[in-house]
């Protein structure tokens, strides 16, 4: 058993890593940057270090700075959570050789599937289906339209080292090809310091489903059903699900074995997801890519199959066998995860700033991962994401009616919020009966803003009141006193609330 675990990362997945290591009694040490002092990680951490300035490259990033704080604090293990540092080979090895415990997959996990076009090949060679495309690097503008010539319009640009939508284009006119081709290798360069492209076939009605995988030591390998997570903004994840809504049974088992296959032909040890994209007019299935970490939607998947994943990541790190067979893992229900991120909901620009009001949903079967709270500074470096909330319902239905409820209830004021999307996307016809693709927020969405907001933030109020005093001194000429002293008192009373 670990003593101690330092968590390399930050806000709701530090907070998950935390109590993780406190329910089998593993003391928690976080570290933080100058702009999360006032983090919630940092106060529910049994230990906490400061590792550099604000932006991510000073800090959160610095692999020293995290191996310090390591040694400092006597930590046996290192959690990278997602993001940041998590799928880092160089870190796993500086861990290694520092003689402290990666918690994760090995270097060579790492690195064998971070590139897209060295996955692909390892993919190929476990006779797992492949999205038909170049096989290999583009140099030239020449080679991709020979390519798209080959294989027919429309075809997508990915950069090899790329991730989160970044380095990747559609074209569906050749008139269209040299621009996105210059385009996605520019952005694979700014990004990740590679600016390789291969070209894939584009599926016009796609759904992305993914794999949770784990593998041990011992060389033992299970999967933990799918999710879908096809609800997408340019290419970043809203809303998650499991099991998918469109998925077939026999789809179902294909896919999960599948990825097994796939995860022992490279000896993979951990929580890992492999990630295909699904032709829902066809039914046909195709890797895409393998995340080597932890994702951000795996509480759904911990609801439906009732395994704690981050015990089971720390268990499988000390060398402990995984805890369950396969014949064990058995999906209950339905489970539905919405990302609440501090951003305006139709234009989805980020939305920093204090958190005046803070209210959190409660109920049945209602899980919140967040950190935030009232008084909090949402910091401009990092993701928006501020928390994410889970609904579990008996079916799918059950799931919507319950997220929905919480959706309601959630009260957070100071700064804009993606809430109203989520219920905007919820009550769309192609979200409820299941059919929606990737391409929903683009093509199928209609944001409803309501028409009266029942909660209000305290600068509204005073306006309001303000408003409402300067009319009635008008209407009844009260004297300048009294209309300063009921100034007084409402802002004295939105205070104290």
């Amino acid at each position: 058993m670990f003593k101690k675990v330092l968590i390399a990362n930050r806000g709701e997945i530090a907070l998950r890593v935390i109590r993780g290591c406190r329910d089998l009694g593993i003391s928690s040490v976080a570290v933080y940057s100058d702009a999360d002092r006032d983090s919630l990680h940092v106060v529910l951490a049994d230990e906490a270090y400061n590792i550099g300035p604000a932006p991510s490259k000073d800090s959160y990033l610095k692999i020293e700075n995290i191996l310090h704080a390591a040694k400092i604090s006597g930590a046996d293990a290192i959690h990278p959570g997602y993001g940041f540092l998590s799928e880092n080979a160089q870190f796993a090895e500086a861990c290694e050789q520092a003689g402290i415990v990666f918690i994760g997959p090995t270097p060579q996990n790492i690195r064998a599937m971070g590139d897209k076009l060295s996955a692909i090949k390892l993919m190929k060679a476990a006779d797992v289906p492949t999205v038909p495309g170049s096989g290999g690097p583009v140099d030239t503008v020449e080679d991709a339209k020979r390519i798209c010539e080959k294989i027919g319009l429309p075809v997508i640009i990915k950069a090899t080292a790329g991730g989160g939508g970044k380095g990747m284009r559609i074209v569906h006119k050749m008139e269209e090809l040299e621009s996105s081709y210059r385009a996605a290798r520019s952005e694979g360069l700014n990004y990740f310091k590679n600016d390789t492209v291969y070209i894939e076939r584009y599926i016009q009605n796609p759904k992305h489903i993914e794999i949770q995988v784990f593998g041990d030591k011992h060389g033992n390998v299970v999967h933990l059903f799918e999710r879908e997570c096809s609800i997408q903004r340019r290419h970043q994840k809203i809303i998650e699900e499991s099991p998918s809504p469109s998925v077939p049974a026999d789809v179902r088992q294909k896919l999960g074995e599948v990825a097994v296959r796939a995860a022992k032909s490279i000896s993979y040890v951990g929580a890992g997801t492999f990630e295909f994209i699904f032709d829902n007019v066809t039914k046909e299935f195709f890797f895409m890519e393998m995340n080597t970490r932890l994702q951000v939607e795996h509480p759904i998947t911990e609801l439906v199959t009732g395994v704690d994943l981050v015990q089971e990541q720390l268990f499988v790190a000390m060398g402990r066998p995984l805890s369950f067979k396969q014949e064990d893992i058995v999906q209950r229900g339905h489970a539905i995860e919405a990302r609440i991120c501090a951003e305006d909901p139709v234009t989805f620009v980020p939305s920093p700033g204090l958190i005046r009001r803070c209210r959190h949903p409660q109920g049945p079967f209602i899980r919140v991962d967040s950190y935030a709270y009232p008084g909090y500074q949402v910091p401009i470096y990092y993701d928006p994401m501020i928390a994410k909330l889970i609904a579990w319902g008996k079916t799918r239905e059950d799931a919507i009616r319950r997220l929905d409820r919480a959706l309601t209830e959630f009260t957070l004021t100071g700064i804009k919020t993606n809430i109203i999307l989520h219920k905007s996307i919820l009550a769309a016809p192609k979200f409820v009966d299941g059919s929606y693709t990737t391409q929903f927020c683009e093509k199928d969405l209609e944001i409803k803003m309501p028409k009266l907001f029942r909660i209000v933030d305290d600068h509204v109020f005073l306006i309001t009141a303000a408003i409402a005093a300067f009319n009635d001194k008008k209407s009844k000429n009260v004297s300048e006193y009294s209309v300063a002293s009921r100034w007084k008192n409402l802002g004295r009373k939105a205070q104290l609330r």
